[in-house]
């Protein structure tokens, strides 16, 4: 029972403390030498500035890529000219110039077999969409701010705001001794 009384308590102070700041907050007076009144706007002009601004985009094209379809076995081509090669080289050779004769005999014939295996190759092309990121740049134009005319009891006043006020604005009056 005696926490539900002690909540209790704390709930009204800060519901007492909550209407004193809102009541305080539309009472016109702000202090014992100033106050707050209303002024009759006269003209809002807008302040612009000038602002880059980049914004990204997807820009796509069409591109023609040549693809290769391998038809032949190259690695068998290789295999069967070194063996021909080799075999052609051991016969045209004698003593010990056979061995170099077989040797060079197996690399060329490999080489001519790899280039008789790609022949059956066959070559084709398709196009393909290929899509990058670019950045488009812009000047824009913004407001920044308002230059605001308004008159408060017959006399016209000048400010920069943050915003547009409307038709009337609050303004603060203050008093002080002239010096």
């Amino acid at each position: 029972m005696l926490k539900y009384a002690l909540a209790a308590a704390v709930v009204a102070t800060f519901a007492a403390t909550a209407h004193a700041q809102d009541r305080d907050r539309y009472d016109d007076r702000v202090s014992e030498s100033s106050k707050v009144a209303w002024a009759d706007v006269l003209s809002v002009d807008p302040v612009y500035d000038y602002v880059e601004t980049s914004r990204p985009r997807e820009e796509c094209y069409d591109t023609e890529v040549e693809h290769r379809e391998t038809r032949g076995n190259n690695a068998a081509g290789t295999v069967i000219g070194a063996i021909v090669g080799g075999a052609l080289g051991n016969t045209v050779g004698k003593g010990d110039g056979r061995k170099a004769a077989t040797v060079a005999g197996a690399v060329v014939g490999g080489a001519i077999g790899n280039n008789a295996s790609r022949r059956d190759d066959r070559y084709y092309t398709s196009t393909e969409t290929r899509c990058r990121s670019v950045n488009d740049y812009a000047r824009e134009r913004r407001v920044i701010g308002y230059d605001v005319q308004y008159r408060y009891r017959g006399d016209v006043y000048m400010s920069h705001l943050n915003y547009d006020p409307g038709e009337r604005m609050r303004v603060r009056v203050s008093v002080a001794p002239a010096e």
